[in-house]
């Protein structure tokens, strides 16, 4: 794995925000969380006129081997469904990418099902899904090394068009099984705290992925010499999720503003925490979802979370939700006047 060159934001110009902060005309303080987003913001693009140009969305499809074991409730060949439902626009994803003018880019990088003759969908397909967790590792270290280049390469092509804010989401059956065991392996949160019912398992359903969690767990454990941060995500990790990863990584280190989206993408920000802990300043924690377990993880990262709408479709849909909150802080700062230029008293 390469060595991203992540640095902690400057606070050198925290002083300066504050005090433009200070100065726009309303009490202080009274915008409440724009104010402290729109801190972040500057201290991320280290200025005091931030801007959101080009909104990039990126929505990574793979399949992963532990449905075989049937931890969900929906079968794999929804994932290609529904990528071939996102190129005719018809998805929860395209609609608010549609809303908020963000360029979408689809991406195979690991669905069981041949998605050639769909020309909107970028091809990366490493396999047709990952292996079984249950009994072998997910990935191989090349198949791991391939999935953090090509999040990498990605975020670089958003760079280069002008972008200054990425989204990411991700479309996976059975991708809750994999997040689940990041939650418990990076926060030593127990494992049936961190399970939950996915896209609807009932009781015996979310009782029968605990089991098949804990088994695997067990098997990783026992055949896991050394473990170490990077061997649990590429153990149990799928293709689109450590490809999130390492766009995310990619993204801080280009001091890219990243909108981390539900309890899978929260789980690669905790993953891509684990790694580089710097890389947290530039993430917004967009909202927390229904999913079992979520909010303990932002708990965990210190996250607070923008919405909570009872959110739980995923593809980065909740990121997107919340991408007008974050536009609005970058207004407040580009577009409110100050007491001087106003001719107002101060009353603060």
């Amino acid at each position: 794995m390469r060595t991203y060159h992540i640095q902690p934001l400057d606070e050198k110009l925290r002083p300066t925000i504050q005090e433009k902060i200070d100065n726009l005309n309303k009490p202080k303080g009274s915008l409440g969380r724009l104010e402290s987003l729109a801190m972040q913001i500057c201290l991320i693009q280290q200025t005091l006129t931030p801007s959101l140009s080009h909104p990039c969305h990126l929505l990574l499809g793979g399949d992963h081997g532990i449905e075989k074991e049937g931890v969900s409730v929906s079968p794999r060949e929804v994932t290609w469904q529904q990528m071939i439902n996102f190129t005719k626009g018809g998805g929860g994803v395209n609609m608010f990418c549609r809303q908020h003018h963000f360029d979408l880019r689809i991406v195979d990088m690991g669905v069981d099902y041949d998605l050639s003759a769909y020309p909107q969908i970028i091809n990366h397909k490493i396999a047709r899904g990952t292996k079984n967790f249950l009994y072998e590792p997910a990935m191989t270290e090349a198949d791991y090394r391939e999935s953090l280049a090509v999040g990498e390469h990605l975020v670089d092509e958003c760079y280069q068009q002008g972008c200054h804010i990425l989204s990411i989401g991700e479309m996976g059956i059975a991708n809750t099984s994999p997040s689940s065991i990041w939650m418990h392996l990076f926060s030593q949160i127990p494992l049936e705290n961190c399970i939950g019912a996915g896209a609807g398992l009932n009781s015996q359903g979310v009782r029968h992925k605990y089991e098949v969690l804990s088994k695997a767990l067990d098997n990783y454990q026992t055949h896991t010499l050394h473990p170490t941060a990077e061997s649990a995500i590429r153990y149990f990790g799928g293709f689109e999720m450590v490809t999130a990863i390492g766009a995310m990584l990619r993204a801080a280190e280009l001091h890219l503003i990243i909108l981390v989206d539900g309890f899978i993408m929260t789980a690669c920000a905790l993953a891509a925490y684990q790694l580089y802990p710097d890389c947290k300043d530039y993430m917004i924690f967009t909202h927390c979802g229904d999913e079992s377990g979520h909010k303990r993880m932002l708990d965990v990262l210190e996250a607070n979370p923008l919405l909570h709408l009872g959110l739980r479709l995923g593809e980065g849909t909740g990121a997107l939700c919340a991408f007008p909150i974050v536009d609005s802080a970058v207004r407040m700062m580009n577009e409110m006047n100050n007491f001087d230029n106003a001719n107002i008293t101060r009353y603060f």
